[in-house]
C-alpha cells in the first residue's frame, strides 16, 4: 500500500499519519550531504511497509537535491 508522505523541512524529517499515529524518518543536514539518523514507526502501524516506504522517498529527495547520503539510522543504511 502506498502511504502519502509528508516532508516537514523546517523539521527535517518526512513522515506518514495513519490511523493517528506518526511514522518518521529525520534527517539532518551536513552541509551538501545528509545523514538520516531516525526511523520511527510506532507499533500499530508497523509490519505494512511504511519505514521502507519513508526511506524510499527520502533517499529518492536527496538524490534529487544532488545530496550525499550518510545513514546514522541503522534501518536506513540497509538501501545503501
Amino acid at each position: 500500500m502506498r502511504y502519502s508522505v509528508e516532508h516537514q523541512p523546517e523539521l527535517q524529517r518526512f513522515r506518514i499519519v495513519q490511523q493517528g499515529e506518526e511514522a518518521l524518518l529525520e534527517y539532518q543536514l551536513l552541509g551538501d550531504s545528509v545523514d538520516f539518523w531516525r526511523t520511527y514507526v510506532p507499533d500499530a502501524l508497523r509490519n505494512q511497509g511504511i519505514a521502507e516506504q519513508l526511506v524510499r522517498h527520502g533517499l529518492s529527495w536527496a538524490q534529487q537535491q544532488q545530496l550525499g547520503v550518510q545513514a546514522s539510522c541503522w534501518y536506513v543504511q540497509k538501501f545503501l
